[in-house]
C-alpha cells in the first residue's frame, strides 16, 4: 500500500479529516467503540440504539394494531393452538404489544420494557411455533429467539442518548 495512501484495506479513513460538511461515518471504529472526532452534537454511534428500538418495536406494534383490528381472528388462533381464556390472552397481547412497543421506541423505561416484550416473545414461540417439523413454524420460533436476543441487548445496554431514560 502506498504510504501517503489515506485509506485502508477495511475502508476507514487513518487520519481523521478536517474539512467542514464532510460526514464519514467509520463502521469498523463504531463496532470497537474507538471514539470518534465528530462534534458532540452529532454522533451515528448514539443514533444507532434508537434505530435498533425503532425496528425491534414495528413488529410488535403492527401485530397489536393487526390485533386490535381483527379481534376474532386473533381469538380463535388463540384457541386453536389449546390455549384457555382466548379472550384475556388477546387483552393482554394486544397491551403488551402496543404499550411496550411504544416505550420501546419512546425510550421510556427501557429495560424494563425490553424484558417484558422478550419473555412475551419467547412465550410465543413456545406457545405458537412450537412445531419445529413446520418449517413456517421452525422459521418463526427462531424469528422470535433473535428478537429475544436483540431485546436482551436493550435490557443489558439501555435504552441509549436518544431516549426519556436518558433524561432522567
Amino acid at each position: 500500500m502506498a504510504r501517503n495512501c489515506n485509506c485502508s484495506l477495511l475502508g476507514r479513513a487513518k487520519r481523521p479529516s478536517n474539512k467542514r460538511g464532510v460526514l464519514v461515518i467509520d463502521f469498523v471504529s463504531i463496532s470497537r467503540g474507538v471514539h470518534s472526532t465528530e462534534p458532540a452534537s452529532f454522533s451515528a454511534r448514539a443514533a444507532l440504539p434508537l434505530v435498533g428500538r425503532v425496528f425491534l418495536s414495528a413488529i410488535f406494534l403492527l401485530s397489536g394494531i393487526s390485533k386490535v383490528s381483527a379481534p376474532a381472528a386473533t381469538i380463535a388462533y388463540i384457541s386453536s393452538v389449546g390455549l384457555p381464556f382466548a379472550p384475556l390472552g388477546l387483552a393482554i397481547a394486544i397491551f403488551v404489544e402496543i404499550f411496550g412497543g411504544v416505550a420501546l421506541v419512546l425510550g421510556y423505561r427501557t429495560r424494563l420494557a425490553a424484558s417484558v416484550l422478550a419473555l412475551f416473545t419467547v412465550a410465543t414461540a413456545l406457545a405458537f411455533h412450537s412445531n419445529l417439523a413446520d418449517q413456517n413454524q421452525f422459521f418463526h420460533f427462531f424469528k422470535n429467539i433473535a428478537m429475544t436476543g436483540g431485546l436482551l441487548q436493550v435490557v443489558a445496554y439501555g435504552a441509549g442518548r436518544f431516549s426519556i431514560d436518558a433524561r432522567n
